[in-house]
């Protein structure tokens, strides 16, 4: 009985809104918005990426904190085929990620192969303070020698200056180059170059082998690993 009254209230409370056609089609009009709001974002969403196209079908991309390969684009979501996550060296997981559209306008979004179609890569090689850093430094840099081919040199600058007329990218260096500083455990050697985004794994198998290979046949070099030196003072 008490529900029956409340409704009765309510009924006549909104009677003359009702009353009125145009109150009465705008309220439906926001309901309807307002139930519908995610469907309309992703609808746009879909209409920014068809016209904007931050990415096509292809690229490898981050959004939301996942990533992977575009392998679907549709008007409501999009997919991508996973990477990391529980795999190392961005390979993919084999799992597929449904994500709505309208997540790019709430979410930031990484584009990894969008303009320049490479991206910096880092391999660090800890060395001990006794060990002879110089010669390992040159070990390294000889390990960077395949990645100095020139037809490779060649198609990375001309994607560098086609990227440079879009977006206000500067780099001085784009060949492979190793910085030195120190560490608690020794001295970091750091190898930077730059490679395809899918090849990172590879990457790191060969340089890491070349360079396993070489410090064995060196005495004078020994990778580092964390350490805890005694120091006795003179006894009194």
């Amino acid at each position: 009985i008490a529900t029956f009254i409340i409704v009765l209230a309510v009924l006549r409370i909104w009677s003359g809104a009702f009353g009125d056609l145009g109150t009465f089609l705008g309220l439906l009009s926001a309901g309807i918005a307002i139930a519908l709001a995610d469907v309309f974002l992703n609808l746009a969403g879909w209409i920014y990426i068809i016209t904007r196209r931050p990415f096509k079908a292809g690229d490898r991309i981050e959004v939301g904190g996942m990533a992977g390969d575009v392998v679907d684009i549709r008007v409501f979501r999009f997919t991508l085929l996973e990477i990391g996550n529980w795999v190392d060296a961005d390979q993919s997981t084999g799992r597929l990620l449904h994500i709505p559209n309208g997540m790019l306008f709430r979410q930031g979004m990484a584009n990894y192969t969008e303009g320049f179609a490479h991206i910096w890569h880092e391999i660090p090689v800890l060395v001990t303070f006794e060990s002879d850093w110089k010669l390992a430094e040159s070990i390294v840099r000889e390990q960077l020698t395949p990645y100095h081919m020139k037809d490779e040199e060649r198609h990375a600058a001309r994607e560098f200056r086609e990227a440079s007329r879009r977006y206000f990218i500067r780099y001085k260096e784009l060949d492979p180059i190793v910085y030195v500083t120190t560490k608690d455990s020794g001295v970091l050697l750091t190898a930077r170059l730059l490679i395809h985004p899918r090849q990172r794994r590879s990457v790191d198998d060969a340089v890491w082998r070349g360079i396993l290979e070489a410090f064995n046949e060196e005495p004078s070099i020994d990778l580092a690993y964390p350490t805890i030196r005694t120091y006795r003072g003179p006894e009194f």
